[in-house]
């Protein structure tokens, strides 16, 4: 295989870890933990796995001859940057803890592990996929792990390869499968922990415990250089309006976190949206004010930032989708009997009158965008609805009644853009590289310690990575009950933008300006090699939070 130099180069780089996790390390127990909402209903349905406490390590001289361990990986879900410096970071704990412990990954998924494909990692396979991105050492796949037949099926391949902890590395879903996995090895004495750690370029998986999600710090710093290219386009032709929606499925961090980072003209927030119960019309109507003011100061372009999501925030197309989920889910079958030309007509048949009515508004294209297949956990595939466009054609329809009316003299031109994939797969920024490699480590401590049931955690990461605090939190902490494919089940509840907390007040206070300036900022390619201030930088929004 050829390389690049930065390949290479990175091939090279050793991630900086915790100081606790240099030598022995020993777990100390914190305070006990109940799940976030519904109680009594998690507890009933995690007997085994719900209200243990949180777990510190910290540097023990005390020697310990381990045994050798056998551990299972799966990663599962979208890629995110830095899920091979996980599995580093694990296969060098497990190799701390006896030389001869042995790593398996299972291929493509949960879906590796039901059809017992998987290979061996060993050290020449490993040192050729650190600092790297992709999921690529033994690829990822969306198999939601949820039945017992799965759960015994997937034990088989453990008790034969004799794997005694399988790490999941994943999102919300996988998380909770994992949990779930989990509480049931548990419940028939299998002798299998299971550890997840915690993955999505989203930011919506954090708490106090998990700072943030791997991979969103590097896919924010793609996506913000890309955006800083745009606007250094756009102020120097100064004739398009650049409409882009960036990846996000639910929450808007990675939005506000590229608006923090490059400050654009308009970035819309679907959490604030929901919370003031606006329309797509009111939405527009901001956006073409917007445009408006700018015209009148000759300036006809500007950038927007649109979160993925953002279609279900509006509470109008929220209250639609989720009778469309509660209908497609129960007639799925009949639905895919009628033909294309006539689904639009007999959905507007089968929903209640306001529902009905909003669904006959939408243009054509959004409007079958709705009932598309949905993903593996039910939800609607927002990442195919061009919501970018849809924005930009009614803003344009707007300008022209204005303009009619003298409202608006300028001229309106609209480029469209989505960043997604582009920032999946990115090699890993040093604060990603660190982190997960620590993580992985980190999960080897909680396999070493006998913990089942936990995320692997590791805090205080705006601090030099020395400081860091590794650890582990129970993911029934985490878990609240919520509706799926049209049933109540216990799934990690997303983490959205908070309108209190610093990130979003630091966004408020200052996009009326950015709205009628040019105040453009270009954060460049991430960098590798240099001054500390410019290659390890944490996000925005985590030293908002943490108040750095």
């Amino acid at each position: 295989m050829t390389k690049s130099a930065l390949q290479i180069a990175r091939a090279a780089y050793q991630p900086k870890v915790p100081a606790a996790l240099n030598g022995v390390v020993k777990a100390v127990e914190g305070e006990y933990t109940q799940s976030v909402a519904d109680q009594d209903e998690i507890k009933r349905l995690f007997p085994n796995t719900y209200g243990m406490p949180i777990i510190t390590f910290e540097k023990s001289n005390e020697k310990k001859n381990l045994p050798a361990v056998h551990v299972g990986v799966i990663l599962s879900g979208g890629q995110a940057p830095g899920g091979h410096n996980v599995i580093a970071g694990l296969f060098d704990g497990i190799k701390a803890i006896h030389p001869d412990s042995r790593l398996y990954g299972f291929i493509l998924g949960p879906e590796g592990l039901l059809n017992h494909k998987y290979k061996e990692l060993t050290a020449d396979i490993i040192d050729a996929y650190r600092n790297t991105g992709g999921f690529d050492i033994i690829g990822s796949g969306r198999t939601k792990l949820e039945t017992k037949e799965q759960f015994d099926k997937g034990l088989e391949i453990l008790k034969k390869l004799d794997i005694q902890a399988l790490v999941i590395i994943g999102g919300d879903d996988s998380n909770t499968n994992a949990c779930v996995l989990a509480e049931y090895y548990k419940s028939i004495r299998a002798g299998v922990q299971v550890i997840g750690c915690p993955k999505t370029i989203d930011g919506d998986l954090k708490n106090e415990q998990i700072e943030a999600s791997f991979g969103f710090d590097t896919a924010c710093k793609v996506y913000s250089e890309v955006i800083g290219n745009i606007e250094r386009d756009c102020s120097s032709a100064q004739k398009y309006w650049h409409f882009i929606k960036l990846m996000g499925r639910s929450a808007s961090h990675i939005a506000l976190e590229c608006a923090l980072q490059t400050q654009p003209n308009i970035c819309i927030i679907s959490e604030e949206v929901e919370a003031g119960n606006l329309s797509l019309d009111d939405i527009v109507t901001r956006i073409a004010s917007v445009v408006a003011k700018r015209a009148e100061m000759g300036n006809n372009f500007g950038t927007i930032l649109i979160p993925e999501g953002l279609i279900e925030f509006v509470p109008a197309i929220k209250r639609l989708i989720a009778e469309l989920n509660d209908y497609l889910a129960k007639h799925d079958t009949e639905f895919k009997m009628i033909k294309k030309s006539e689904q639009r007509t007999y959905i507007i048949s089968k929903l209640t009158k306001e529902n009905s009515e909003l669904y006959a508004s939408l243009p054509e294209g959004v409007a079958r965008q709705l009932t598309l297949d949905r993903d593996p956990h039910g939800n609607v595939q927002v990442s195919l609805i061009e919501t970018e466009k849809l924005l930009s054609e009614m803003v344009s329809r707007k300008l022209s009644e204005w303009k009619r009316e003298n409202k608006y003299v300028g001229k309106f031109s609209a480029l469209h853009h989505f960043f997604g994939y582009e920032g999946r797969c990115a090699a890993p920024s040093n604060y990603d590289a660190d982190y997960c490699y620590s993580l992985g480590y980190t999960a080897s401590c909680l396999i070493a310690s006998g913990k089942t049931g936990y995320m692997s955690s590791v805090r205080n990461t705006t601090a030099s990575a020395d400081k860091w605090v590794a650890g582990g939190i129970p993911v029934t902490m985490m878990l609240n009950m919520e509706k799926r494919h049209g049933e109540m089940k216990p799934v990690i509840q997303k983490a959205l933008v908070k309108l209190d907390g610093a990130p979003f007040r630091a966004f408020a206070a200052r996009r009326d300006d950015w709205a009628l300036t040019t105040s453009y900022v270009y954060p460049g390619p991430i960098q590798y090699f240099g001054p500390t201030e410019v290659c390890d930088e944490p996000t925005k929004t985590l030293q908002l939070e943490q108040n750095v």
